[in-house]
């Protein structure tokens, strides 16, 4: 029986240290919304190979994800996780945010939902600037649109449509083409050094959060706080902590990202999840704005109808 990828024996005993860090990728990036595909494509390009040398598949990576030893937990009989008493590449933590993971892609409608690169108030309207939604064509295409006002006045004008994979593959190689300058890559080097802090700052507030809600589950066992309270203040610091991990996800992978030649970048971007292409987009851009075509059908990127507006690196950081 072979060993478990990242560990050195099948005892478990002791962790192989060249297989850790791509491990804790693979779980980086299945955690920023990646599918068990992409992550294959990536680690298969990255040259990492299984315990036998074979390739990456979307099997094997389901496989190992799906593994609690990864994580030093064990399964017991009743399906309860504990300390299987071995180190562990990730923490129980991402492994309990993995099986999460798994139940989603369990019970996910059996079409595939575009993970939209440039919605949540990363695209806008170039008529009144509303930020634009992903939003399926009549053909069943995901696109891009200025929803329409609603009969609560919610919504923008309604005029502006794109082609999703249009509109993306445009700010794509216009942003691996600005990671190619020199003087942008020294700057970005510098906003990634910041990122690590923020990545050190945002770890603590996360440990702090999940203090107070600790804190505040021991008052309420106490009878020091009522019921109304308890449910106000955990679901003000539940999503609080939802908020502050998502960005701690999207700043670590700004952290760990890696900027090598022209071809690394391609290959990167190709295979990177969106939340990684997302982090790295905002960025490099105060804003995508998108003006309508000049005629409907239309399947290029007209002059104009796209403007990019891109941030000082200085002051990206601090986001």
């Amino acid at each position: 029986m072979p060993r478990l990828y990242g560990f050195d024996d099948q005892s478990r005993r002791r962790l192989r240290d060249d297989e850790v860090e791509p491990t804790r990728q693979m779980v980086s990036r299945a955690l920023a919304g990646a599918s068990n595909a992409d992550i294959a494509a990536w680690a298969n390009g990255e040259g990492y190979r299984g315990t036998l040398g074979g390739e990456w598949k979307d099997a094997s990576i389901g496989r190992l994800l799906r593994t609690p030893a990864i994580a030093g937990l064990r399964r017991q009989e009743d399906g309860t996780l504990v300390d299987a008493g071995h180190p562990g590449a990730i923490t129980p933590e991402e492994f309990h945010a993995l099986e999460e993971r798994e139940k989603a892609r369990k019970t996910a409608p059996p079409d595939d939902v575009h993970d939209y690169l440039l919605n949540d108030e990363a695209s806008t309207c170039g008529i009144c600037t509303q930020a634009l939604q992903g939003s399926r064509t009549n053909a069943g295409t995901p696109g891009y649109r200025c929803r329409p006002k609603d009969k609560n006045g919610r919504g923008g004008c309604g005029e502006v449509r794109i082609d999703a994979e249009l509109l993306e593959t445009y700010v794509g190689e216009y942003v691996v083409a600005e990671l190619l300058k020199p003087g942008i890559r020294a700057q970005l080097l510098r906003a990634q050094e910041a990122v690590k802090e923020r990545v050190e700052q945002l770890t603590a507030d996360i440990a702090d959060l999940e203090g107070r809600r600790k804190e505040a589950a021991t008052l309420y066992g106490q009878r020091q706080i009522s019921s109304e309270a308890f449910v106000i203040a955990d679901g003000e610091l539940t999503k609080t902590l939802k908020e502050t991990r998502k960005r701690l996800r999207y700043a670590e992978q700004m952290a760990n990202f890696k900027l090598g030649s022209a071809t690394d970048l391609v290959r990167w971007w190709n295979t990177a999840p969106t939340a990684s292409k997302r982090a790295i987009t905002l960025l490099l851009l105060e804003a995508v704005v998108v003006y309508p075509a000049r005629a409907r059908g239309v399947r290029t990127v007209e002059p104009g109808r796209v403007v990019l507006r891109w941030r000082k690196l200085g002051s990206a950081s601090d986001g």
